[in-house]
């Protein structure tokens, strides 16, 4: 299912823009709150370095800031607003994408669907902190 998802949002965002689908995935998580490169590792499922690249190619394109954060270790990453009309594309396929599921599954089945995704998420979240925090690492 993830595969076909992503296969038709590639195919509707591919008449938008040229940029990858991994670096569309990383802009939004970075507007979702993946202001830590670790984080948005995290969240990207690949490694330190893979995010970093990921975000000197992001940085290199004028899409993303890194700014200073309150640590001198850490590093906060912001949108730029090109970032920012880069992230509209696939937010816009995402929303088109949701009203094409919606002609398969009827309006009461896509918020059970919704109400499941949820209660499998918070429970991941929650087995993978112990606590039901996110994991930090002192860069807040």
């Amino acid at each position: 299912m993830r595969r076909a998802i992503r296969r038709h949002l590639t195919e509707k965002l591919g008449a938008r823009t040229n940029r990858p689908f991994n670096q569309l995935l990383a802009l939004k998580g970075i507007s979702e709150g993946a202001r830590r490169q670790a984080a948005l590792a995290e969240r990207l499922l690949v490694d330190a370095p893979a995010a970093s690249r990921l975000v000197d190619r992001l940085e290199e394109d004028g899409l993303v800031l890194r700014r200073a954060g309150e640590d001198r270790r850490c590093v906060r990453l912001e949108l730029t607003a090109a970032g920012e009309r880069e992230l509209s594309f696939l937010v816009d396929a995402l929303r088109e994408l949701d009203g094409e599921l919606g002609e398969y599954l009827p309006a009461s089945e896509v918020t059970e669907l919704q109400r499941l995704m949820g209660k499998l998420q918070e429970g991941l979240v929650t087995r993978q902190s112990g606590d039901g925090a996110p994991p930090t690492d002192g860069c807040e």
